[in-house]
């Protein structure tokens, strides 16, 4: 049997509510792995095979309380909070990983820490997204950082000192846009997209691209939540890689003009396209709470709150940043992780999910 496959290794998912950690715990347990996932608030569909734990990572003693007792062989840490500035985000961010890791690390029994992050490590933070010193695309991993604070920075700094003082392997996967399946998530450009569609096709509206002309003709990828959790079980169980950061995406690229009216094809609106400057989500679906709380009454939808299944300032970000964004993913298929999925599929298989769980109509 493969190192990592066996009932031997008991992995800690912190944010297994969100996006990444939601698929990194089935994937896990479907592998026969025991798994704890921590996260602040109970699951709404807990997960066969996961224990549930429950702490606030700003605190370190509710995170050595809620981990008393576990014998952890790997930690994956998939969570972030958004504050309201940079220096926030570095302080609260920076604090949760070590509080974890200074709780994990002085067993001595953890092997392997894996830390997602992502694009921001080339685009610079929120607060100047993609607007000041940024690198050329396709990004690659071994670039130096941007002379900018940014959180992914001082997290990163956090796992370094922690895997020289507790001795385990480490690994960073630099995700691009998550694709995936997470109610309550901040930033979930699926699920919002599906929201938006299927606001426009109950009030009889086209599905309007909210991004850039940028974004509408460049070239990008994005990242499947499935795909990024198989590549953080790699990195984690595979003996003679060193401890080193990865790019993280599907293996195609697109253009959101050609991807557009194929997601919505898939969703039953009409499509219109970027027509001469952006129309973000925030102006689109201004007053729109209301609108969708009865829709969810009459379709009888699982979420009236639409602040938990749409992020319309994530997908606004994504949409509209001014230069095209795409990884190189030679590292890692270098050393062997080869996975694959195509991207159009993978938001197909997320809307067919989000029908069945009645996150949205049928």
């Amino acid at each position: 049997m493969k190192t990592g496959d066996s009932g031997e290794n008991f992995a800690l998912v912190v944010g297994a509510t969100g996006i990444s950690g939601r698929a990194l715990c089935r994937e896990l347990a479907e592998r026969g792995w025991r798994v704890a996932g921590l996260s602040r608030r109970a699951p709404a569909a807990p997960l066969d095979g996961v224990e549930t734990v429950r702490a606030d990572l700003t605190d370190v003693e509710s995170v050595r309380s809620a981990l008393a007792g576990l014998d952890l062989t790997h930690v994956f840490f998939t969570a972030w909070s958004r504050m309201a500035t940079e220096a926030e985000n570095i302080l609260v961010n920076s604090a949760m990983v070590r509080h974890v890791l200074d709780v994990t690390g002085p067993s001595g029994h953890v092997r392997h820490v894996a830390l997602v992050t992502g694009l921001k490590h080339y685009l610079g933070p929120f607060e100047a997204y993609a607007t000041g010193e940024t690198r050329d695309t396709p990004f690659h991993e071994e670039e130096p950082r941007l002379p900018a604070p940014n959180f992914y920075y001082a997290q990163e700094d956090e796992l370094w000192k922690a895997a020289e003082r507790y001795r385990f392997t480490w690994s960073v996967h630099r995700s691009h846009t998550i694709i995936g399946h997470a109610v309550g998530n901040a930033m979930n450009m699926g699920t919002t997209l599906a929201v938006q569609a299927a606001l426009c096709r109950a009030e009889g509206r086209p599905f309007v691209f909210p991004g850039n002309e940028v974004q509408w003709n460049g070239v990008t990828d994005m990242t499947d939540a499935g795909l990024l959790a198989r590549q953080m079980i790699w990195a984690a169980t595979t003996g003679d890689l060193p401890s080193q950061a990865y790019n993280t995406a599907n293996g195609d690229l697109f253009r959101w003009r050609w991807m557009w009216p194929r997601i919505a094809e898939l969703l039953d609106v009409e499509p219109e396209g970027y027509l001469a400057r952006p129309r973000p989500l925030e102006e689109q679906m201004s007053g729109a709470a209301d609108t969708w709380r009865r829709l969810a009454e009459r379709e009888h939808l699982a979420e009236p709150d639409i602040t938990r299944v749409a992020s319309w300032w994530h997908t606004d970000s994504d949409l509209n940043r001014p230069i095209e964004c795409f990884t190189d993913m030679t590292r890692s298929r270098s050393a062997g992780f080869t996975d694959y999925v195509h991207t159009l599929s993978s938001f197909a298989n997320l809307f067919d999910t989000l029908r069945r769980d009645r996150v949205i109509p049928s």
